[in-house]
């Protein structure tokens, strides 16, 4: 096997990372657009405006991925978000 393919073979293997899920917010008739803003900048540490940008394709599009990362982080903010009356999973 030549150095070329050692590296190779190196680099393929550590690439192999964990996979990431997401927090969808689905739409209800329920919720103000503030109180989904404030939620997601407190549960989901967004900024003023990316929270406002996720209200808004929440509201239009139906549902947002509101974060993104490994299942352990993202089992506690889900639930959080469950408890302050927003619709919320897992995927």
């Amino acid at each position: 096997m030549s150095t070329k393919e050692k590296i190779r073979e190196r680099v393929s293997v550590q690439e192999v990372t964990a996979r990431n899920n997401e927090i969808i917010v689905y739409n209800d008739d329920v919720n103000t657009f503030d109180h989904v803003i404030e939620t997601l900048m407190r549960v989901c540490e967004h900024t003023a405006e990316q929270a406002e940008q996720c209200s808004l394709i929440i509201h239009y599009n139906g549902k947002c991925t509101v974060k993104t990362g490994l299942i352990a982080k993202l089992k506690p903010q889900c639930t959080q978000l469950l408890e302050a009356g927003l619709s919320a999973e897992i995927i």
